[in-house]
């Protein structure tokens, strides 16, 4: 069984077919002949997950999942949020990004934070969200050069290290885009079977 990800990504559907028994492959947007960007143009992680799913099922009738992620600082009212890639405008930078975020949280004492990633699957029964969390603190500043985004300075709890300075395997198995995957995955093979 086909299921398309919204996305092109390569090296994500690579990892998600890898983890999935052989009754089902995770084929991109390109691949289910949609070419065009579809917007984003949500408050939530859930709306914008929603829509672009949607947007992939309604045009072609295949299950489809989609997944919106990002960084979460409290003190700062939730921003970077649904923001987390073009935080600090457009090109989207992570240097920037990261750079901007350090400067916002100047000053406060509060500097925790969660990553969150939200998973929606439409297959043309009530959609299905699949929610992981991974919580830490901010650092002073950049620690590491491994991982992208904000994992320079983002200091998952139970560590004293940046998840850009842990490892890669450390990290997968603690991260909120793991969390969230895993339950996904179990709904497919048990729930679409």
């Amino acid at each position: 069984m086909k299921i398309i990800l919204a996305s092109n990504n390569k090296h994500k559907i690579a990892e998600i077919n890898e983890l999935l028994d052989n009754r089902f492959e995770v084929i991109s947007l390109t691949e289910a002949g949609i070419t065009e960007d579809i917007p984003e143009p949500y408050d939530t992680f859930e709306e914008n997950a929603l829509a672009k799913a949607q947007y992939a099922f309604d045009k072609t009738g295949l299950i489809t999942f989609s997944e919106d992620s990002g960084l979460v600082v409290p003190a700062l009212k939730g921003a970077p949020g649904v923001f987390s890639a073009r935080y600090a405008g457009e090109p989207r930078s992570d240097a920037r990004n990261t750079a901007k975020l350090l400067q916002d949280l100047e000053g406060y004492a509060e500097r925790d934070a969660y990553y969150q990633t939200t998973i929606c699957l439409v297959s043309g029964a009530k959609p299905m969200y699949f929610k992981g969390t991974c919580a830490g603190t901010i650092a002073e500043n950049v620690q590491g050069e491994g991982g992208f985004g904000y994992d320079p300075i983002f200091i998952p709890q139970g560590y004293d290290q940046t998840f850009g300075q842990l490892s890669p395997a450390v990290k997968k198995s603690i991260s909120h885009r793991a969390k969230a995957m895993a339950l996904f995955i179990t709904y497919i093979q048990e729930g679409l079977s």
